[in-house]
């Protein structure tokens, strides 16, 4: 048995890692074992993603607790991707 996978038969050399669930708002989905946080919401939702790294996002936690994109998930890991409903300066000045 290898170390947090769960099974009690041994991984092959070569054979694929095994995936863990993860889940991002309220949807779960599998990543082979580190897996970053970007990675997991690019998974679920490209367009978030895209929010995330344009600034108009950021990830919490379960807890509620922003995190960093680049943090690695782990098993049965929650978050949220939150999007900002302020826009920018420039966008603002843009529609006035």
């Amino acid at each position: 048995m290898t170390p947090d996978s769960g099974s009690l038969a041994p991984r092959l050399p070569g054979s694929p890692a095994p995936l863990i669930p993860v889940f991002i708002n309220g949807h779960c989905i599998r990543l082979s074992e580190g897996a970053t946080v970007a990675q997991a919401v690019a998974q679920h939702a490209p367009d978030l993603a895209q929010q995330i790294e344009a600034g108009a996002a950021y990830v919490t936690d379960g807890r509620g607790i922003r995190i960093e994109e680049s943090q690695a998930v782990h098993a049965g890991a929650i978050f949220r991707v939150i999007v900002s409903a302020r826009r920018s300066q420039d966008e603002a000045d843009a529609h006035a």
